[in-house]
Order: C-alpha cells, then structure tokens, then sequence
C-alpha cells in the first residue's frame, strides 16, 4: 500500500517489478546494480530502523547466504510485527539445481536446502511469522540459455547442448512427461514459501509451464484460454510466452480447468 516500504533483500538488478505495487521499494545487495531506491549493505546488519518494512521479498537469495541465522534475525528487526515475508529457494536435491551448481562451480549456493518443511520451520522459528503457505517451483533450465549469458559461455554448457533453445525445448516436453507419467522431479526447481500478514490467498499449484528464455511462469489454463497456443507441432502442444514472446512446450498443470479445452 501507498506510504509504506518494501525490502527487495540481496536484489542486484531488481527482483521484481516495482511498478506492481504502490508501496515505496527499497533494494538492497552488497553490489547495488539497479535504479531507484538502492542501498549497498549486508544482509546480516540491515542499515535500516526497527520496523521499518511492511513486506521483505527473499527471492532466491537465502541460498546465498553465509550467515543465514543472522539474515533471518535482522529480518524480523526490521519487518513490522503485521508484516509479511516471501522467500524463494532451490530444492538442492532436484537435477535442476544439480545441474546449476556443476555448470557455475558452485554457484554461490552455500545453504543447500532439501525439505520444504523444516526450512518452513526454521523461518518460523526465527522470525516469528507465521508459515501461511508454500507452493512448487518449476524450471525450464533457462539459465542454461546462451541468450541470457552475460559473459562467455562455459565450455562445459556444451554437454548439455550448448545452450541453444532447441534443447532447452526437448528438455522441457520430456521432462514434464516423465513427471506426469513416472511421478519423477525433473522440471522442480524449489519453493516459494509465503510468511505473516498475507492479504490474498495464496494459489499454491505449481505451473509447469516456464519460459525457456526468461523464465516466466504462467498457469497453463490462463495460456490456453488466452489463445496463446499455436497450433500443434507433431505431438507437442506449444505456447507463446506473454511476457517474452518465446515458443515452448505446453503442459497441463495439475488441478487445472478443462473449460477452454
């Protein structure tokens, strides 16, 4: 809401779009890289009073953290005692981020989280918010698209078809296959888990459908609905991506609407 802060925490460019709400968004990392409201600080000793912050977004970022227990303390300092709290963290066990961590040597992920519900626990316990809700995360392996790397491609990427789409496409209809078929993770990439005061509720499906050039997720109702499908291309349904334009492979979420079918 209007006259309030929002903490975007270990952000670089921006985690997400300011413009979609009305609150005052401040971004935080240790190398700030985006306009606006940007402060250079470590996340263990928030350079922030009490209170200060109506919502903290964690997106993809807890991983990083040397000292997470700190982080977490300082996120309950600085987050009003109706606030809320989104976070959003890798499955360490899944291929995908096995994946990422052999191509990037690591990565930066020191905090290898493999249970939703104990990393649920812990944000609880140390923060004193409630744990309202979590939901699945699906990839598309799109940080293993060429069109996306800032420097030179790492020789290994070649082993994984090096980095161009056409892979990156079989990838994603096979693996949504053997999920649905052989009850297998392939396309899980981890969890975005939802914290204190949270005004809506919270859609908890996961939406298989994830961009392979910029990693956008969308319902697959709200794809097929909005006539975003082209037609079929031997058996593969496609869609493309609203956000990027980018044609994928498409599959049902689970729970999904058969109203448009």
């Amino acid at each position: 809401m209007a006259g309030t802060f929002v903490l975007d925490l270990g952000s670089g460019a921006g985690s997400f779009n300011a413009g979609l709400t009305a609150a005052a968004v401040v971004r935080l990392d240790r190398a700030v890289r985006s306009t606006g409201l940007a402060v250079e600080g470590d996340a263990a000793y928030l350079p922030f009073a009490d209170g200060t912050f109506r919502a903290v977004i964690a997106n993809h970022t807890f991983e990083h953290f040397d000292d997470l227990p700190a982080v977490l303390r300082e996120v309950r300092r600085v987050l009003q005692t109706d606030g809320a709290l989104f976070v959003s963290v890798p499955d360490a066990s899944t291929l995908c981020d096995r994946l990422y961590r052999w191509l990037a040597h690591g990565g930066g992920h020191v905090n290898p989280f493999i249970s939703a519900s104990d990393l649920a626990r812990t944000i609880e316990e140390a923060t004193g918010l409630k744990h309202v809700a979590t939901r699945t995360l699906y990839s598309s392996l799109c940080y293993l698209n060429r069109k996306n790397a800032r420097e030179r491609t790492p020789r290994r990427l070649w082993l994984l078809g090096g980095g161009y789409e056409w892979p990156l496409f079989l990838f994603a209809w096979v693996s949504r296959k053997v999920d649905r078929m052989a009850g297998r993770r392939w396309s899980v990439y981890g969890w975005a888990m939802y914290f204190g005061n949270i005004a809506e509720q919270v859609d908890t499906r996961g939406w298989v459908n994830v961009c392979l050039r910029c990693g956008s997720g969308a319902a697959s109702e709200v794809l097929r609905c909005g006539h975003m499908m082209p037609e079929r291309w031997w058996r593969v349904k496609r869609y493309r991506c609203p956000a990027c334009g980018t044609v994928n492979p498409w599959a049902e979420d689970a729970g999904a609407c058969n109203v448009c079918s």
